[in-house]
């Protein structure tokens, strides 16, 4: 049986009230396409019409957003052609983060460095045995080169994964609110593991994918205690993400771009520490630029 054709998102972003600051980053989009250029990965669970830079481009500038992560998908399992080629095309827009096989030599990913990678991710078997799973070998080669280690559980899974997580060097980043269940509230044991990981000092969380850990939809409302129970303990290691294209809503009510950003302003309701969140910190831990005025870079405007 083929995988479902995953739902598109609404191509008419709405303007939002949020004002990014300079240098503002979407800290994880998916790209696919073109599909006779990049088939899909025989293990994938869905597939996804074309989402090119270009359109991305376009709704980064209608946001704000001057550059984004493009984090590789399920949808191309460890080839990394996509990835290397987008980061070759534009190169001052976009930064890569990597599924990579456990035996990938080093002389590959410092020819992924060169290209713009600066992560590498790993995911839950529940994502898809055809992902990576946690490595030890390529966390080390990952820190080695100075990128971050993201890994994404199944939703309540985070406390099966900490000690293995903790025990890889450098910096771990966290996926989609470290799939803490939403309706659990903020005294549940994954977020007190979650936050215990935070103190440590070198584990990051991208808020990001809210209908990742909930099934209500727009404006997920049980995600906000969770996301301003994160503001309040570390904001100086949270960084924000779209989630561009949202993958795998079939059934679900496709939400805005414009209105997924502007849940910052409720998430975040301090300026300063929003503008750091959305620019400065994610600007620093995926090795972009410091913004030089106002400009957009490879803007399509």
């Amino acid at each position: 049986m083929s995988p479902p054709l995953t739902p598109p998102p609404d191509p008419n972003p709405k303007t939002p009230k949020l004002r990014c600051p300079p240098g503002s980053v979407d800290c994880q989009i998916h790209l696919f396409g073109p599909a006779s250029k990049y088939p899909f990965d025989p293990g994938s669970k869905y597939v996804s019409e074309d989402m090119l830079p270009e359109e991305s481009i376009r709704i980064q500038d209608i946001l704000g957003l001057d550059h984004a992560v493009i984090v590789s998908g399920g949808g191309y399992g460890m080839d990394t052609r996509h990835l290397c080629d987008t980061l070759r095309r534009f190169p001052d827009r976009f930064r890569g983060v990597a599924l990579l096989p456990a035996e990938t030599a080093m002389a590959e990913m410092e020819r992924l460095h060169g290209l713009g990678v600066r992560g590498t991710r790993f995911v839950s078997p529940r994502h898809g045995t055809h992902l990576p799973q946690i490595s030890e070998r390529v966390g080390a080669m990952a820190a080695e080169l100075g990128w971050v280690t993201q890994f994404y559980p199944g939703q309540g899974e985070l406390e099966s994964f900490a000690e293995r997580l903790l025990a890889l060097p450098g910096r771990i980043v966290l996926d989609h609110f470290a799939a803490i269940p939403a309706a659990g509230g903020t005294d549940q044991p994954a977020f007190r593991t979650l936050l215990r990981m935070l103190d440590t000092g070198r584990v990051w969380v991208r808020i990001s994918g809210p209908m990742r850990c909930t099934k209500e939809d727009f404006p997920y409302p049980s995600v906000t205690p969770i996301a301003q129970a994160l503001v309040a303990h570390a904001p100086e290691r949270l960084v924000w993400g779209s989630d561009w294209p949202h993958v795998n809503m079939v059934g679900r009510v496709m939400p805005n771009d414009g209105d997924l950003l502007d849940l910052m302003l409720e998430w975040v309701p301090d300026e300063a520490v929003r503008d750091r969140i959305l620019s400065e910190q994610a600007r620093a831990l995926y090795d972009f630029p410091s913004p030089k005025g106002a400009d957009r870079p490879q803007s399509l405007k």
